[in-house]
């Protein structure tokens, strides 16, 4: 039980990567809120999940303030601190040119995908300093690297927003002990595939980083002594060309 004693809170946690990683945060010790928008998927994430720590659930909307206030008062209080975020909360859409997306588009994929990330931040930075310690981990995306048609517009610019607000939040809270690491995923078999523009076929997503492959990476980053920090980290299928 790697993570005995500790605690995470993880939004996006109902689904894909970050369920993944609350499972495998739970399987070693940790306790574990997952957050996301829709209650019911959450519960069922949380009933289903079998080994280690139950996963908590409590329903939030990254891009309202209010709404991740209250769900960093809850977790607090149910977990007594709150050790680790991470930021896996995210969208992509399917019209991803500039041609084809809305201004609308834009401002949802911006605004869950980076500034949620921000919130979420900003909300539990604050008992981390006092601490002084405390890891945030922002699940980016190789697209937060390189700017690829693949993701399309909106979503690179938000993932690359989050990159750099990662780097720039730990270069400033070192000296705090508060580490952040940007994690930077190819391809990975989730829900959000249902958003591509074209289908994906059974076998391209069996090729593809499965959520529990994430999960034992973001374990192996939580697991370090607060001496090292892991700043960023790419994770790709072996069949994915990284350019």
């Amino acid at each position: 039980m790697k993570l005995q004693g500790k605690t995470a809170v993880i939004t996006g946690g109902g689904s894909g990567i970050g369920l993944g990683i609350a499972v495998a945060f739970a399987a070693e010790g940790c306790r574990v809120v997952i957050a996301g928008r829709r209650e019911e998927l959450l519960r069922e994430a949380a009933e289903t999940s079998q080994g280690g720590t139950p996963l908590l659930f409590h329903t939030v909307d990254v891009t309202d303030r209010e709404s991740v206030k209250r769900l960093f008062d809850w977790a607090t209080e149910q977990l007594g601190q709150i050790d680790i975020l991470v930021n896996s909360a995210g969208i992509n859409i399917k019209t991803r040119s500039m041609a084809t997306m809305s201004p609308e588009q834009w401002d949802e994929v911006m605004a869950i995908n980076a500034t949620g990330a921000y919130n979420c931040t900003y909300e539990v930075l604050p008992q981390m300093r006092e601490r002084r310690d405390g890891l945030i981990i922002h699940v980016s995306s190789i697209a937060g690297l390189r700017a690829l048609a693949l993701g399309g517009i909106a979503y690179c610019a938000a993932k690359f927003a989050m990159s750099a607000m990662g780097t720039a939040i730990a270069n400033e809270e070192a000296p705090n002990g508060i580490r952040v690491t940007n994690l930077y995923p190819g391809e990975v078999n989730t829900p959000i595939l249902e958003n591509r523009p074209e289908p994906v076929s059974d076998e391209r997503k069996a090729a593809m980083v499965q959520p529990e492959d994430i999960g034992e990476l973001a374990v192996t980053i939580a697991c370090l002594p607060p001496r090292s920090h892991v700043s960023d980290v790419i994770i790709k299928p072996r069949v994915q060309e990284y350019v």
